[in-house]
This record gives C-alpha cells, sequence and structure tokens, in this order.
C-alpha cells in the first residue's frame, strides 16, 4: 500500500510539473504572440502614413520620380504579403517578411535624404506633420521589435531548457524567429545630387 502511494505521489508530482511546465509555455507563447501583434501594427501604422506623404512629395513637381517610385513599390510589396502569427513558425516566410520590411526602411531613408534638397518641400505644415509621425512610427517599430524579440528570448529559453524542453517537445513547441538587422542595414542610404 505504502509503495503504490509513494508511486501515486511521483506521478501527480510529474503531472504537476508537467501541466506547470506546458502552462508556463502557454503563457510565453501567448506573450510572443501579443508582441508579434504590436509589431504588425505597427508597421501597419507606417503603411497607412505612406500614401500621405507620397501625396504630399508628389505635389512638389522637381521631386525625384526613382524614389517615389521605390517608395510606393515596396509599400505594395509589404502590403500584398499576407502575415498572421503562423508565421512565427515558418522561418522562411520571416525572414521574407523581415526583407520586405526593410526594402520599405530602406526607400523611406533615402526618401528623407532627398528631401533635403527642397526647402519649399520640408517647410509645408504637411510635410512637417508627416515627416514627425512618420519618424515616431520607425521608433515604435523599433520599440515594437525590440520588445518581440525579448519575449521571443524569454520563449526560447524556456522550450531549450530542462525539464520544460521535454514538455515542449512532447506538446510540439517550437523555437521563434528573432528579429536581425537586414543585411546591409548598417551602411546610411547614398543619394547622389
Amino acid at each position: 500500500m505504502r509503495i503504490l502511494l509513494g508511486v501515486l505521489a511521483i506521478v501527480v508530482a510529474i503531472g504537476f510539473m508537467f501541466a506547470g511546465s506546458y502552462n508556463g509555455l502557454v503563457t510565453k507563447q501567448e506573450n510572443v504572440n501579443e508582441k508579434w501583434s504590436q509589431v504588425q501594427n505597427d508597421y501597419q501604422r507606417r503603411a497607412d502614413l505612406i500614401p500621405n506623404l507620397v501625396n504630399t512629395v508628389k505635389g512638389v513637381s522637381k521631386f525625384e520620380r526613382e524614389t517615389l517610385t521605390a517608395v510606393v513599390e515596396a509599400r505594395a510589396k509589404v502590403g500584398s504579403m499576407q502575415i498572421d502569427k503562423n508565421i512565427l513558425n515558418d522561418p522562411t516566410a520571416f525572414k521574407k517578411f523581415e526583407a520586405i520590411q526593410g526594402e520599405l526602411s530602406s526607400a523611406l531613408s533615402r526618401l528623407m535624404v532627398v528631401v533635403e534638397k527642397y526647402p519649399e518641400l520640408k517647410s509645408t505644415t504637411n510635410f512637417l506633420n508627416l515627416q514627425s509621425q512618420l519618424e515616431g512610427t520607425e521608433n515604435r517599430i523599433t520599440v515594437a521589435r525590440r520588445d518581440f524579440n525579448i519575449s521571443v528570448k524569454e520563449y526560447n529559453t524556456s522550450v531549450r531548457r530542462v525539464p520544460t524542453s521535454i514538455v515542449a517537445t512532447v506538446t510540439g513547441f517550437k523555437e521563434k524567429p528573432y528579429f536581425e538587422a537586414v543585411q546591409g542595414s548598417e551602411k546610411a542610404p547614398e543619394v547622389s545630387f
């Protein structure tokens, strides 16, 4: 009888450990999903601001159409890619998403550099307001990506640590990808006048 109670106590303890590990993984996974939603929200805000910025810039007749076209095309690529939280389970799709967002960031950076040579554009209230909103949005994106990476680190650490790694393997929890800098992003955009 004592042996049976001892075995039962061990099984119950293992069950509680399993349940605690599983619940911890679920909580961390939901935190990753919530942070991912915020990243998407901030990217959407940027995408929504771009048409207004482009229309304001189009008002300046001498403005370089090539740069403007690059921004419009990059935004179109971003808009055409359907994204949901399942992208976090597909490293290839996640890398593609990162690359497309990087192209848009690069095009916007070139746009802001080119704008410097148009004082009449820089002085318009609409442009200044949009530029300020876009800068604020870029800062939000940076913060959201950092927060996302922190939550991914906590989640991935749990997925890889014993005994939780056993629960993760049995229940199908897998590591999530981090946001990484796009190759070449360490260089400032080159614009020649």
